[in-house]
């Protein structure tokens, strides 16, 4: 059986400036069309209301608040003193998501054999999501590691108050330090790959190689996030029959084009 593992050969890498690729999962190896996002969404809400008494409304509003401020409801929530135990909260939050919708992408599994680098999953999501999500996806055994929400907070099922132990996510330059420590990286020949412009100028910050991989975007929508003199945007435009996941908008691009680039902006093609 074909497989994209950890045993590639390292000497077909010598010619590309990169080493490791390191990726996010959710809406970037998958396309946000699914419905997976919006499904979280109102399963966060559906634990706030359930959980803690929160109106429908107020649940809403508070959900958009936390992410806005705290990166998650999880982080905001036990930020402001709420004892929520993180296994509760994404047996609810992930633990509802219709999985079904995610198919086996064998056009993304082929683009991933092509690639002889490491390459990583990087996510905020629990290791119980990532795996399954993979798994729906045909595609875990094409990841030497899985940097997760468990990678990041360690500590936290052993917090004996909520704020004892801060939940680390990205975009936080924690969470990133923590990714490039554990998956023993270089980031100057490490390549970032994320639909979050948050976590793309994180990922930036700490000295990585980034890939925006955006449906929406464009380089004047990001004016406030990225500084322009350091940027640079490429849109992929091409039209096709077919709606692939972001992720498959990379094989269009060869290292010599991202070689020169620190950050890349990559829309994905809308369906004809």
């Amino acid at each position: 059986m074909d497989s994209c593992s950890k045993s590639s050969v390292r000497d077909s890498t010598s010619s590309s400036p990169f080493e490791t690729i390191i990726f996010d999962l959710d809406e970037t190896l998958y396309s946000e069309k699914l419905g997976i996002g919006a499904a979280t969404k109102r399963n966060i809400d559906a634990f706030l209301m359930e959980k803690l008494g929160f109106s429908e409304a107020k649940a809403s509003s508070l959900r958009v608040e936390l992410f806005k401020s705290h990166g998650s409801s999880l982080a905001g929530l036990r930020a402001f003193g709420y004892d929520i135990d993180a296994e509760d909260y994404h047996s609810v939050v992930h633990g509802r998501l219709p999985y079904h919708v995610i198919k086996p992408d064998p056009q993304l599994r082929t683009l991933l054999l092509s690639i002889k680098q490491r390459k990583i999953i990087f996510t905020n999501s629990d290791i119980i999501h990532a795996t399954k999500a993979l798994d729906r996806l045909g595609i875990r055994d094409c990841f030497e590691q899985i940097i997760c929400f468990e990678t990041m907070n360690p500590n936290l099922p052993n917090s004996t108050r909520p704020d004892e132990f801060p939940v680390v996510l990205k975009p936080s330059p924690e969470a990133m330090e923590i990714a490039i420590q554990t998956a023993q990286v270089d980031p100057r020949r490490t390549l970032f790959l994320d639909d979050s412009p948050r976590n793309i100028a994180a990922g930036k910050a700490v000295g990585l190689r980034t890939v925006l991989v955006s449906r929406s975007h464009n380089s004047d929508d990001l004016g406030t996030t990225f500084d322009a003199s350091c940027t640079t945007s490429l849109s992929v435009t091409s039209r096709c029959r077919w709606d692939p996941s972001p992720i498959v908008w990379f094989i269009h691009i060869s290292y010599s084009i991202i070689h020169n680039m620190d950050t890349l902006f990559m829309h994905n093609v809308h369906k004809s």
